[in-house]
């Protein structure tokens, strides 16, 4: 038998209580509390950020998880991010332009691709050109469409989801006709040479599918942006913006509390009335944004269980969790000119056949792939003079650490480490190995165990046709099942990725002021 909960057993009251002080979290928190709503933002950690924080090994900062910030732009071009960080919240955090788009690397010997692409829309399609004559115009044209499904999904969040038919026909049909197709599918119908996609598709792993598979919507978007507004990352690492959060969370009137888990999420007749912590406090409220994700929050949160419909559990059972990440990071005890590292991102592959990539994941050995950045090529002074901070990431499917012994887990995990240094040096012609100074490696396990995610997942869940950014949005509301009850982070209505994880947790909280002002909890200001 449950026990009903009483007036008297709630300690304090808020508008609204935020789970969670990741990306979507800790801007959920701001926005609602700069709305004027009672905000408590709850973390199992002892510190903000989730992925997005940084950490250190003796003369070394490292960055956990960014490589580059989408979306953020220059001054005279605002991205969203850019927009959301300093006309919404005046946000005192600097950010740095990435040098260039990205350098990719194909190992096989058939393959003969090493080739360095800049950001700029012209500025790529010259370098392409360069690259594979005749095809510049095709892969104009996946840009140009990139332009249409911004400008039409810009349309749809300003009618707030409501958009007028005609409108779409007329002047977002692109839109349309390539919402429900892969990347291969629209690519091929654009005529794009083998090369120029190989070339063009380097993003690929950013989303973690194998463009057979991945969405066209959200991959032509995000390479579009990328191209457009360039790269971006914190000066400082992630933790600097992730904490200048947290400080305009509490200059909003909001409080925040480290160092507590959320067990419960109370739950009556379909309706969120509280959170129960871990010291056993139980907090009254109608309105919970969740940074945890959904299998975890139906699996493990929700009080009483009976509280879960079955529809519930048949849409997270629908979804495919993607992948872990595997990091290398490294502090070198010499400069980027000594060894010869005159790129930040490096793109390594084996070749560009995604599938066979993709599957490489599923295996416990060193993937065929790897996405390497040199932190010191884009902030020349993030470590001490003479030296510079190097990390490589890889990625495995879930379960793929799940029988590792522990008698083996470090034989494991040096091993693959090992590895992709070998290859990194093979690809680059560089020789870091003798200059490490400070060296540490992640594993999905040590990503479960930072942030408490199901198997340490990073990328949230897969974001295939059928379950990307559009169908998520169009469903949103009828994926709603306990009132009072929103998500946000990777694993919600924008997809992963820092940029989707950050505009997502701002999506949350706006339904969530909608939902106090209809019911005249919070007054519209």
């Amino acid at each position: 038998m449950i026990e009903q909960i009483t007036e008297q057993q709630f300690s304090e009251f808020y508008d609204a209580v935020i789970i969670g002080a990741g990306n979507g979290g800790l801007v959920a928190a701001a926005t609602l509390a700069l709305k004027g709503a009672k905000v408590l933002l709850l973390e199992r950690h002892n510190l903000p950020g989730g992925f997005a924080s940084s950490f250190v090994r003796g003369r070394f900062e490292f960055e956990t998880s960014l490589h580059e910030l989408a979306d953020y732009g220059p001054s005279t071009n605002k991205g969203g991010i850019r927009a959301l960080f300093e006309d919404k919240f005046n946000l005192d955090s600097e950010f740095i332009e990435v040098p260039e788009a990205f350098r990719l690397i194909l190992t096989d010997p058939n393959e003969g691709i090493d080739v360095v692409m800049p950001f700029g829309i012209e500025e790529f399609l010259e370098a392409i050109e360069k690259e594979v004559p005749g095809s510049k115009d095709s892969v104009k044209k996946f840009f140009d469409l990139g332009r249409d499904i911004t400008n039409a999904t810009a349309y749809l969040g300003a009618t707030r989801g409501n958009p007028d038919q005609s409108v779409l026909l007329k002047e977002h049909s692109n839109f349309l006709k390539t919402t429900a197709y892969t990347v291969d599918d629209v690519q091929n119908a654009l005529n794009i040479p083998e090369k120029a996609r190989k070339i063009l598709n380097a993003y690929w792993v950013y989303l973690g599918l194998p463009t057979s598979r991945v969405n066209c919507t959200i991959f032509t978007v995000m390479t579009y942006v990328y191209m457009l507004r360039k790269a971006y990352i914190p000066k400082n690492r992630s933790h600097d913006f992730t904490t200048a959060l947290d400080a305009k969370i509490r200059e909003f009137g909001g409080k925040i509390e480290y160092n507590t888990k959320v067990e419960k999420i109370l739950v009556e007749n379909g309706k969120v009335i509280g959170v129960e912590t871990s010291n056993g406090d139980k907090i009254k409220t109608n309105h919970v944004v969740c940074n945890a994700s959904p299998t975890l929050t139906y699996n493990k949160l929700i009080y009483p269980k009976s509280e879960v419909p079955e529809i519930a559990y048949k849409e997270i059972n629908a979804r495919s969790h993607a992948v872990s990440t595997f990091v290398v990071y490294m502090g070198l005890d010499a400069s980027t000119e000594e060894l010869g590292l005159k790129d930040y991102s490096y793109f390594i592959y084996k070749n560009m056949d995604t599938d066979e990539l993709y599957e490489s994941l599923n295996e416990l050995k060193t993937p065929k792939v790897q996405a390497t950045i040199c932190l010191n090529s884009a902030i020349p002074d993030c470590s001490p003079p003479g030296t510079c901070i190097l990390s490589i990431t890889t990625a495995f499917l879930p379960g793929v650490w799940d029988n590792v012994k522990p008698e083996d887990y470090f034989k494991i995990k040096n091993k693959i480490a090992e590895e992709l240094i070998d290859n990194f040096e093979k690809a680059t012609g560089t020789s870091i190995k003798d200059h490490i100074e400070e060296i540490e490696i992640a594993t999905p396990q040590t990503c479960a165990r930072f942030t408490g995610t199901y198997n340490g997942i990073v990328y949230g869940y897969e974001p295939d046709p059928w379950d990307s950014f559009i169908p998520r949005l169009m469903s949103m509301n009828d994926e709603k099942h306990i009132e009072g009850l929103e998500f946000c982070g990777g694993f919600g209505k924008r997809c992963h990725g820092y940029s989707s994880s950050l505009k997502d947790g701002e999506t949350a909280a706006l339904l969530t002021l909608q939902d106090l002002i209809k019911k005249g909890e919070l007054k519209n200001e």
